[in-house]
């Protein structure tokens, strides 16, 4: 693995944000989900796809907190632009398991 130094670390915009919307995305070539995340009054609203169908339902991602990278360029995703990317972790099965706070914290809450 490579070493990155703590300036390359400081670039990358971990936040917080809450979920407020999610839908099917079924143009999508693996299974995921369009999600609509406030990231604060900094950020505001985001949206991005997310290849989360295999543990989570969209009645229990409305609500929730994830942390997403929020300064990546956007990226078009079939007829979906995704503009942060969600962190999660890769389980041996291939679901996803989102990386979240442990408690709550205010929206636009930055890691560092």
């Amino acid at each position: 693995m490579e070493e990155i130094s703590w300036d390359d670390f400081a670039k990358v915009a971990l936040m917080v944000g809450t979920v407020v919307r999610v839908e099917p995305f079924p143009e999508a070539r693996r299974p995921a989900y369009k999600l609509w995340v406030d990231f604060g009054p900094d950020i505001g609203e985001r949206k991005s796809s997310a290849q989360v169908t295999d543990l989570y339902r969209p009645d229990e991602l409305v609500g929730r907190q994830i942390v997403g990278v929020v300064n990546l360029v956007s990226k078009q995703i079939g007829p979906f632009r995704s503009e942060f990317l969600l962190t999660g972790f890769y389980r041996p099965d291939g679901a996803v398991v989102m990386a979240v706070p442990e408690r709550a914290v205010p929206n636009g809450a930055r890691l560092g």
